[in-house]
C-alpha cells in the first residue's frame, strides 16, 4: 500500500469513500436516494472543511494499492501522540488487512517515539473489533464516540 497526499482532484473520491461509511445509516432513513447522495454531499464538505480547520499539520493521505485509491487516513503527531483524525477503506477494500496494515504503520511509527495513537469512534462502528484486536483500548467514553487509545509498547 502506498500513501500520497490528498489533492482537489481528489474531492470526487473522497466524497464517494465518506458516503460509503454511512450508506447503513441511511438506509432506513426512507429518504429517496436523491435525498440521500445531496445529505452525504452536504456532510462530507462540511467533514472535510471542519477537518482542514481545526487540523493544522495534519496530514492528510490517500492509500492506493495497485493504482487505484482505496482509502483516506487523516492523523496529526501531537507531542505525546499521533491522532488518528479519519481512517477509511472503500468497501471494496476492507476486510482485506488494509486498515490492520495501515493502523500497524501507525503504531509503529508512534512507538518509535513514544507515542500513544488514539482516536476517537461512534460506539456501533463495526471497526472496533480491529481496534480492540490491534491493542486500543477505551481511554474515555463521550457518549455517542469512544475515545479510544493505543499505549506505548513499553516491551521494546
Amino acid at each position: 500500500m502506498l500513501f500520497r497526499p490528498i489533492g482537489d482532484d481528489d474531492l470526487p473520491f473522497l466524497s464517494a469513500l465518506y458516503a460509503s461509511t454511512r450508506e447503513g445509516e441511511l438506509a432506513a432513513s426512507g429518504w429517496p436516494d436523491a435525498a440521500k447522495r445531496d445529505f452525504l454531499a452536504q456532510q462530507f464538505a462540511a467533514q472535510h472543511t471542519h477537518y482542514m480547520r481545526h487540523y493544522p499539520g495534519a496530514e492528510w493521505l490517500i492509500a492506493e494499492t495497485g493504482g487505484r485509491a482505496v482509502g483516506r487516513l487523516y492523523f496529526v503527531r501531537w507531542p505525546r501522540d499521533v491522532r488518528i483524525i479519519d481512517i477509511a477503506l472503500t468497501p471494496a477494500a476492507r476486510n482485506h488487512g488494509f486498515g490492520t496494515a495501515m493502523l500497524g504503520d501507525l503504531i509503529d511509527e508512534a512507538g518509535a517515539e513514544r507515542k500513544t495513537v488514539s482516536i476517537h469512534v461512534e460506539r456501533m462502528n463495526p471497526a472496533l473489533t480491529l481496534y480492540r484486536r490491534v491493542g486500543f483500548e477505551i481511554a474515555e467514553d463521550k457518549g455517542v464516540y469512544l475515545l479510544l487509545q493505543r499505549q506505548v509498547n513499553t516491551a521494546s
